[in-house]
């Protein structure tokens, strides 16, 4: 994450990171309780690098509107490790040969090369589920109040990672790249803008919200503030998946750390296929004001401003 990060993001961006990295190797049930296959499996992909970047926004999320009070933007951590492993879980899914065929992930051989499909899918099953599985015991004690956000932020992120969410938006990628078998001979959809910002809105955009959301939501933000950090959230997920989109067109694998140019090759709808790269750009600058906007109407800022313009300007 060092494009475009100033000395302050960047302090909190390697804490978080180690915060979350340290939480994920502790939260991970661990063999007799697993088996040590399947948490060999589980730990290769979830603590096998990445940005960490639903996780940091959910602890920075949480310090926006503690305003920096360390006791509240702990009882985040948990569900930042949760959105981790549901994250972690749809990248091993998702390269699997059934869905994007892919054999390289964050720098390396992906799940299902090193382990055989049949694994892969069950690490990608076992990260969803521990997910809800943390999220309901941790964080401990805290009484009703307590209680009550736990209920909701397993709400928020099951409803983000689910059928109208991340699985949805899934499910109309395959489709729209001719992927579906339609038993009814319906033919797929024509993506126009509308159609593409939907599609994205739920695979990407829905987690990335909720990250935002649930943060706050645990680090007991007012309802307004829960509100206006979602709202920018959504902003900052649009920004996000175009910038991705670019990056797959524009990037090198060594550096993203996964195969570039699979999108064009498997003719999914994307961004600069559909506005071009020099209108996409725009696009997600466009969101980035929205984001920004959002902020200041709350009067909310610490890192989550500077965060959203590192996802502009990244490389990776």
């Amino acid at each position: 994450m060092s494009v475009g990060v100033s000395p302050d993001l960047a302090a909190f961006l390697a804490a978080a990171r180690d915060r979350v990295e340290t939480a994920l190797d502790t939260y991970l049930p661990r063999p007799p309780r697993a088996p040590a296959v399947l948490d060999a499996s589980m730990r290769y992909s979830l603590l096998g690098g990445g940005k960490r970047f639903r996780p940091v926004l959910a602890l920075a999320a949480a310090d926006a509107v503690a305003r920096g009070d360390e006791a509240r933007v702990a009882l985040a951590l948990p569900a930042a490790c949760a959105l981790e492993c549901i994250h972690t879980y749809s990248l091993i899914h998702d390269d699997l040969p059934a869905m994007d065929d892919d054999t390289l992930r964050r720098g390396r051989p992906t799940s299902h090369v090193v382990f055989g499909e049949g694994l892969a899918i069950l690490a990608g099953d076992g990260l969803l589920t521990e997910a809800f599985a943390l999220m309901a015991r941790e964080p401990q004690g805290g009484g009703a109040d307590l209680a009550a956000r736990k209920l909701d932020a397993i709400a928020v992120l099951a409803t983000a990672a689910g059928a109208i969410g991340m699985v949805g938006g899934q499910a109309i990628d395959l489709d729209g790249a001719g992927q579906v078998r339609h038993p009814d001979a319906t033919a797929p959809p024509v993506f126009d803008a509308a159609a593409l910002a939907d599609m994205h809105a739920r695979k990407t955009g829905a987690l990335i919200r909720a990250a935002a959301e649930v943060g706050a939501l645990m680090a007991g933000g007012s309802a307004d503030e829960i509100a206006a950090v979602a709202r920018y959230a959504t902003h900052l997920g649009l920004a996000f998946q175009i910038v991705d989109d670019i990056l797959d067109v524009e990037g090198e694998a060594a550096t993203l750390g996964k195969t570039a140019g699979k999108d064009a090759a498997a003719h999914k709808p994307t961004y600069p296929a559909l506005f071009g790269l020099e209108r996409s750009r725009a696009l997600a600058h466009e969101a980035l004001d929205a984001a920004l906007a959002a902020l200041a109407a709350a009067d909310l800022d610490r890192h989550l401003p500077a965060l959203a313009r590192w996802v502009v300007c990244r490389s990776s």
